[in-house]
């Protein structure tokens, strides 16, 4: 009885053709928009328009300074003048715009402090972030070049200045991670969990479709225990999440060359997300009461999660309350296993707390799927 269900879960998701849509072509397609976004926005040039009203070799040189910086490209205004390009920064025009005045190289020259000004959108802070760094850095190159010359013309000599220049403190940089973390490895198992769970839309339409049809009904008088019933509806869908996350995982590692880690580990954390997505989907649809409800409970779950789990963003760089309420999510797990395994060289030992934690949420929304069965099917419509 329990293959019979089975079987025919399975011709009705081969037949439904809006489920692979959901949960293979949708997530591929933001995968590759986002990886395209983010894998660029890492070599992003920083275009900096700029307006030197001073025009000297000192200004002139200023600007190249900027532009021998990787990543930095200085851009003339090409307006009428300053104050066009400061009122159209007011009006968001421009994100910011530097402007070295008049005057400049004739205060650098003389020994004094020069001002150069830096108008932005107020708004806009993310985007002047990069430039306000490098122009911190740029000054603080151009007041050591000062610091030389004085000491210079004190009668220093190279190897004194030298050590005097020397900084008090050395940050070096040691990576503990056993493989590289880039925008892939965030991406592609992200998207691939949060898509899982989307099949809990298709778990609880066909069970309300089953109770509408009279079909749990005239099962009651069968010998078909409720618990077979569960499983009849509940293997298909670990199924096809198991063939989902095989494709998108295969996707990465194909197209973007994503580092899978240990095979077995990832597949060990596939299958406790499948277990868990679709545990949590025969909970659902034992416990909502329309098919537009259930929908609405899946889209604040799967999108709730993917915001505190750290499916969109780093779980490092989400506020602090936000993490603490993602620790409690089956999205945070997952997503820290396949990143621990594919960064971190985790292996199937080592993920021994990922898979508690899923296979917990899977088996207890079972178990209350078990519990709420008889009540959900005697339910009139």
């Amino acid at each position: 009885m329990i293959w019979t269900i089975v079987r025919k879960e399975i011709a009705l998701t081969l037949k439904d053709k809006g489920t692979f849509f959901w949960l293979f072509a949708l997530p591929i397609v933001f995968i590759v928009m986002f990886a395209s976004i983010f894998s660029q926005s890492g070599g992003a040039t920083y275009a900096i328009p700029y307006v030197d009203e001073d025009g000297s070799a000192l200004s002139g040189q200023l600007i190249d300074m900027l532009a021998e910086v990787k990543g930095f490209e200085p851009e003339r205004y090409e307006g009428t003048g300053a104050a066009d390009a400061i009122r159209e920064v007011k009006e968001g025009g421009l994100s910011y715009l530097l402007v070295i005045p008049q005057g400049y190289g004739e205060r650098v020259s003389g020994g004094e402090a020069a001002e150069v000004k830096l108008y932005r959108d107020a708004a806009a802070d993310e985007a002047a972030a990069p430039v306000i760094a490098l122009l911190d850095s740029v000054t603080g190159g151009l007041q050591q070049y000062k610091l030389r010359n004085a000491m210079a013309d004190l009668g220093l000599e190279g190897s004194a200045i030298e050590a005097l220049m020397e900084p008090a403190v050395i940050v070096s940089e040691v990576k503990e991670n056993a493989a590289k973390a880039d925008p892939i490895t965030q991406i592609v198992p992200g998207y691939t969990v949060m898509f899982v769970f989307f099949i809990m839309i298709n778990m609880i339409l066909g069970l309300l479709k089953d109770r509408q049809s009279g079909m749990l009904a005239r099962l009651q008088s069968t010998p078909m225990k409720p618990l077979h019933y569960l499983c009849g509806m509940w293997v298909p869908h670990v199924l096809v999440l198991l063939i989902q996350s095989v494709v998108l995982l295969s996707f990465g590692r194909i197209a973007y060359g994503l580092h899978i880690g240990d095979p077995l580990a990832i597949a060990f954390i596939v299958i406790g997300l499948a277990v868990c997505a679709t545990g949590i989907g025969l909970m659902l649809s034992m416990l909502v009461s329309s098919e537009n409800m259930g929908i609405a409970v899946v889209q604040v779950i799967t999108m709730g999660g993917a915001i505190v789990g750290g499916l969109w963003f780093p779980y490092d760089m989400l506020p602090r309350a936000v993490q603490a309420v993602g620790l409690f999510t089956p999205q945070y797990w997952a997503q820290r296993g396949m990143q621990d395994v594919m960064i971190r060289g985790a292996g199937a030992a080592d993920i021994g707390w990922t898979l508690l934690v899923l296979f917990a949420f899977g088996l207890g929304g079972l178990f209350v799927a078990w519990l709420r069965f008889r009540k959900f099917a005697m339910k009139t419509v």
